[in-house]
């Protein structure tokens, strides 16, 4: 089975041809152009599926998309990066165009499914995915069930509260992992910081407050700044937090983390494997791994194909 997998993204349209026993084959990317409208996203995905199999010999198209959405009539409800996009019938759209079925997917699951297909997570039949992005994106296999809850909505455990009363998440809540563990809110403590500590190197990395990064972050705690070390501690004790949590409940063989956020590597990896261990029972130590994704670039186009695949044998 073919697949063209799409990660649509806010700026950028990403797209591969996915072969289901060989992975990603080939791949094209061209702008969203979200200011230019709806339709004119959905012909640049069109183009971009041209480009790989001007032929059209693919079995379906997946695509992972932000928001929330209706899986299983390939609808957005609503997406932070398209405005206009409310109840936009996605699937339905492309599927005129191209004569193909066509799947839609949050972003997250996508991300999941990828993982369980193509990743770190292949085979595996009790597993949790986190992807730190802008938010803390997550999605859950257990007894080899892809879990999504009752409305299709579940596996947020971006938004478990690991400090109460802490920052205000985007969700409306406060102390919620994504408030603290993202990428953005990684930036935004850091650049909070920034004042009482002008001569940290983040500040030299970033140039100015403004253009502070999550990477920035990093690479200076890599170097011992003080400014990023708080910043890290603080990231590392909250998802440490929360990865208990889920270590508890789920009792994953593995929690995958990707994400732009993941490619802080081991100056990431190695002090929060140490830190879980503070907030499990002892009887769960050494029953799970922490890994980072190996799928990186990719991981949102095979996530989006694997979306399809997943779709495809559950209605057979």
């Amino acid at each position: 089975m073919k697949i063209i997998g799409v990660d649509l993204g806010g700026t950028e349209i990403k797209a591969g041809l996915v072969d289901e026993k060989e992975g990603l084959l080939k791949k094209t990317n061209r702008p969203t152009e979200v200011y230019k409208g709806p339709d004119r996203i959905v012909e640049n995905i069109n183009e971009a599926i041209k480009e790989l199999d001007p032929e059209m010999k693919i079995d379906a198209i997946g695509i992972g998309s932000p928001g929330s959405i209706d899986r299983k009539k390939g609808i957005v409800r609503f997406s932070p990066n398209f405005p206009e996009w409310h109840d936009f019938k996605l699937a339905k759209k492309l599927n005129k165009i191209t004569n193909k079925d066509v799947f839609v997917e949050n972003d997250a699951n996508s991300f999941t499914l990828g993982e369980w297909y193509f990743g770190k997570a292949k085979g595996m039949k009790n597993f949790v995915a986190i992807t730190l992005g802008t938010g803390v994106g997550s999605g859950v296999v257990t007894h080899g069930v892809f879990m999504t809850g009752n409305d299709g909505i579940g596996a947020e455990l971006g938004h478990i509260v690991v400090t109460p009363n802490g920052p205000l998440c985007g969700c409306g809540n406060r102390g919620c992992l994504e408030s603290i563990a993202s990428a953005k809110s990684v930036a935004r403590h850091a650049k909070e910081l920034a004042i009482r500590y002008p001569d940290s190197k983040v500040l030299q990395m970033a140039k100015s407050v403004e253009d502070i990064e999550s990477k920035h972050v990093f690479l200076a705690f890599e170097e011992n700044d003080y400014l990023a070390k708080t910043v890290v501690q603080d990231t590392i004790d909250a998802m440490a937090r929360a990865f208990g949590a889920y270590i508890h409940i789920f009792n994953p063989a593995m929690i995958v983390v990707g994400g732009g956020m993941s490619k802080a590597g081991e100056t990431l990896f190695e002090p929060l494997r140490e830190r879980v261990k503070k907030y499990i029972m002892k009887s769960f130590i050494d029953t799970y791994k922490i890994e980072q994704s190996n799928l990186v670039e990719n991981a949102g186009i095979l996530g989006a194909a694997s979306a399809a695949i997943f779709q495809i044998r559950e209605e057979k």
